[in-house]
């Protein structure tokens, strides 16, 4: 039968609408079906909620899927992806360190961060001892803003399993093991609670950061444990420690070339080798330090106390002033106050040559206490540079020893002493 020419028209639209109809429900399904795949990926990988968030985040390393904390498998790769989460996230990002044990090698979180990231170390982190891992340190945490680090966890550099490896006592220009904790580059950061213990090298090393809080930290290494700085300061400003507990196998605190504005109050140190001022004049092209004050503190059973150090072949000439000592108190302690101008430590400094360190107005107010040697203090500055503007107001330390009298050795110092026990007033 033919049809009309209307019958033709009205046919024609129907078979469009169809083919436009089928064509709209064939793309919805592959919508579907990729939304579908897309879900399948995401549960593959893990929840969302492990995510960064744009309003803030937590991410739990135990819930990653990848790390145990049975002190046995190997964590680092849960910690590097939930630092590179974090540190993209917006908002405040926190990481979470759940109570157990994580082995990790070593571990570089790097920024700038688009937000703000939190460490929140309840458990405890173990540092591999495989040495073939490490090309320079366990930790570090590299040119970040708003940092920090807090808990009641530890850092456990595991010291003891490769301590003989260090032959730093025998050679001037020795390999330096991993520091278990190196903050560079970082812009206000808190540092509060956590413990660090058994460091391989030192266990803190701040380098080149602005104000940095480290505030109710512990450190912890035998006496005897070679080159376990407790925290070590370089070119850094704006630094404060308060409130923390320090005993290892070398200095306490050092404070090395180029700080400035550093304060430190209510710390405890012993064992160790006191809270020091360099070396400096080791390496060239040192920058000055200035504008230390040390108060409230205690040093207890420590191998010096108040030290400033400079190597007499110093490679750079650089100058190290107003430097501020208040209300220390010495509990046997070998050498609680000195300066010492020709520091060589084990004797195996290359050859004696002329200093070019500066040492000048340094104040020592209100220090009491014991000695456990007769010298409580030691002022041996460089006859080519002599310290000056020394200070020594109301020191008190006296001699705990018997047949022993209370002494105090000052060579090419010039300065002032009130207040001292006459036995120590040698300026």
């Amino acid at each position: 039968m033919a049809l009309s020419g209307n019958a033709i028209r009205v046919l024609f639209i129907l078979v469009i609408l169809c083919v436009a109809a089928h064509g709209k429900a064939a793309e919805k399904k592959e919508k579907k079906e990729e939304k579908g795949g897309k879900d399948k990926e995401a549960d593959a990988e893990g929840p969302a909620a492990e995510g960064p968030s744009s309003g803030g985040g937590e991410l739990d390393i135990s819930k990653s899927g990848k790390c145990k904390g049975d002190g046995k498998a190997d964590c680092t790769e849960a910690l590097e992806e939930a630092w590179a989460s974090a540190c993209k996230g917006t908002g405040k990002q926190t990481i979470q360190i759940p109570k157990g044990d994580y082995l990790t090698g070593p571990l570089n979180f790097t920024g700038p961060c688009t937000g703000d990231v939190t460490i929140q170390l309840d458990g405890n982190l173990l540092g591999s001892t495989d040495m073939a891992l490490y090309k320079s340190n366990w930790i570090e945490i590299m040119r970040v803003e708003n940092l920090v680090i807090s808990g009641k966890g530890t850092l456990d550099g595991q010291g003891p399993k490769v301590w003989s490896k260090n032959a730093c006592a025998k050679k001037y220009d020795c390999k330096i093991l991993p520091n278990s904790l190196v903050l560079d580059f970082i812009t206000n950061g808190t540092i509060s609670g956590i413990t660090l213990l058994n460091a391989k090298f030192f266990h803190m090393n701040v380098f080149q950061c602005k104000g940095v809080t480290i505030e109710d930290v512990t450190v912890t290494a035998p006496g005897d444990s070679p080159n376990t700085d407790g925290i070590h300061i370089g070119d850094s400003s704006g630094i404060t420690i308060t409130g923390t507990t320090i005993g290892v196998g070398d200095d306490c605190i050092s404070i090395g070339p180029g700080s400035t504005k550093i304060n430190i109050t209510g710390v405890t140190c012993g064992p160790g080798h006191g809270i020091s001022i360099g070396s400096l004049g080791r390496y060239k092209d040192e920058k000055d330090v200035t504008d230390i004050n040390v108060k409230d503190c205690t040093l207890k059973k420590a191998t010096n106390g108040l030290r400033i150090k400079s190597y007499q072949s110093a490679e750079s000439s650089l100058t190290a002033s107003e430097i501020h000592y208040e209300n220390v108190n010495m509990e046997d302690v070998a050498n609680p106050i000195i300066i010492d101008m020709n520091y060589c430590p084990n004797k195996i400094c290359p050859a004696k040559g002329s200093s070019h360190v500066t040492i000048k107005d340094v104040t020592f107010k209100n220090i009491t206490g014991t000695s456990s040697t007769p010298e409580a203090v030691s002022l041996l500055c460089s006859d080519k540079l002599p310290c000056s503007g020394v200070e020594l107001n109301d020191v008190k330390v006296e001699y705990s020893g018997k047949n022993n009298k209370t002494m105090a050795v000052c060579k090419n110092a010039k300065g002032t002493a009130k207040g001292c026990l006459e036995a120590l007033a040698c300026l």
